[in-house]
C-alpha cells in the first residue's frame, strides 16, 4: 500500500508564487504521477475539496468542515476506487463533546479540530484496515495531548472492526520529543516516519528539523520506504508541508 499524508495548505489569500491557485498544477502533476492507494489530507478548505473531487477521478474523497455548519477546513481521506471498498466512515471532533460540530477543547485555539476514520477493504487481498486522519491544534501543547489521548481513547475502545490493521497520520503540529506525540507511542503504535528529519518547512524558510508530519501504523504493518515529497519548481512546492509518503506491507 502507497500511503501519504498531505497537508495541502489553505492559501488564506497568501501572496507570491506559493498561493493554491498556483500550485495546483505541481500537486495534481505529482498526485497523477505516484498514484498513492491512500492519502490523508489536512488543511482541505471548501473550494480545495472541490477542485480535488474534480481532478482525483480515481479516488473516493472523504471528509467534512470543521466548523459548526461542517464548512472550513477538512481532514479529508482519499483512497483508489478500484482497490478499497468502504464500510464504514466517522468524523468526530476534538473536544469533550465529539459529536457536536464545531466544539473544541477550552485550553484549544479558536479553531476547531476533526479526526476523520475509515475502514477499508482491499478488494484483492481481502484485508480490512482503519485511516485515521487528524489535524492536532497550532496554538497549544495540552490541547493536543487531550486531542491525541482522545483519539487513542477512540482507536481501543471502538468495536466496529477492531483487529484491523491502523494507519494512524496526519499534521499533528508538535516534534517528535513532545508529550502529545510520545503518548501515540506508548499506546502501541509504531512510528514509520521516523528517520525523516523535517516536514514543516514554510517554503524552505524554516529550519530542516521541524518533523510535525506523522504516519503511525499498528504493529502488524510494516515500511519498506519513507520519503518526503520535496519537488520544487521554480520556487513553488507542493505545499509548506513536504508530503511524506509511505510503502506499507502486512508483516
Amino acid at each position: 500500500m502507497k500511503f501519504l499524508t498531505f497537508n495541502i495548505r489553505c492559501d488564506y489569500n497568501q501572496d507570491g508564487n506559493n498561493n493554491f491557485c498556483y500550485r495546483k498544477p505541481l500537486v495534481l502533476e505529482k498526485l497523477k504521477k505516484e498514484l498513492p492507494d491512500i492519502i490523508c489530507f489536512q488543511e482541505v478548505l471548501p473550494h480545495v475539496a472541490s477542485w480535488l473531487k474534480e481532478n482525483l477521478e480515481e479516488y473516493f474523497i472523504l471528509g467534512c468542515g470543521r466548523d459548526e455548519n461542517l464548512e472550513d477546513e477538512q481532514t479529508a481521506i482519499a483512497f483508489k476506487k478500484q482497490k478499497y471498498q468502504l464500510i464504514h466512515m466517522n468524523t468526530f471532533w476534538l473536544s469533550p463533546t465529539p459529536q457536536v460540530p464545531g466544539s473544541r477543547y477550552e485550553q484549544q485555539s479558536i479553531c476547531p479540530r476533526t479526526c476523520t476514520e475509515v475502514i477499508l477493504q482491499d478488494l484483492e487481498s481481502k484485508e480490512i484496515y482503519r485511516i485515521i486522519n487528524t489535524h492536532l491544534d497550532h496554538e497549544g501543547s495540552e490541547a493536543r495531548r487531550l486531542g491525541m489521548a482522545q483519539i487513542l481513547t477512540y482507536i481501543k475502545e471502538v468495536e466496529t472492526f477492531k483487529d484491523a490493521s491502523i494507519c494512524l497520520a496526519g499534521d499533528f503540529n508538535a516534534t517528535p520529543d513532545t508529550p502529545e506525540v510520545k503518548i501515540i507511542s506508548e499506546a502501541g503504535l509504531i512510528d514509520q516516519t521516523e528517520g525523516v528529519e523535517g516536514t514543516y518547512h514554510e517554503y524552505e524558510t524554516l529550519p530542516i528539523n521541524n518533523k510535525i508530519d506523522y504516519i503511525f501504523t499498528s504493529p502488524d504493518l510494516v515500511c519498506n520506504d519513507v520519503t518526503p515529497w520535496k519537488d520544487e519548481k521554480e520556487g513553488v512546492y507542493l505545499s509548506d508541508h513536504y508530503p511524506v509518503c509511505a510503502e506499507i506491507i502486512k508483516k
